[in-house]
């Protein structure tokens, strides 16, 4: 297993990301839960809205898979997304992997 940073860039459409939030958080609740997200949250303040999203995966294809099935994803909600492995070497992510 290893760590994807997986960076979102939202659309513009913030009344339709708050209505689909719910949905979106419970999703990645179950992930949580299943040991596939590590930690997720998002960016504060800039020009475009975006998040930050550590999932636990065997590869690339399966955390792009992860983010196709949340909820932001499958609503067009997201413009772009970034998907890199990503090896933590000190903190508490380090720690545990």
């Amino acid at each position: 297993m290893a760590y994807f940073a997986t960076i979102y860039r939202y659309t513009d459409d913030d009344a339709r990301r708050d209505e689909v939030r719910p949905t979106h958080r419970d999703y990645l609740q179950q992930l949580t839960q299943q040991g596939r997200l590590a930690v997720s949250g998002p960016y504060v303040g800039g020009d475009r809205g975006g998040a930050l999203l550590i999932f636990v995966a065997d590869d690339e294809a399966g955390a792009l898979e992860l983010s196709a099935n949340d909820p932001f994803m499958l609503e067009g909600l997201v413009e772009e997304r970034t998907v890199r492995e990503w090896q933590p070497v000190s903190g508490q992510l380090a720690d545990g992997f």
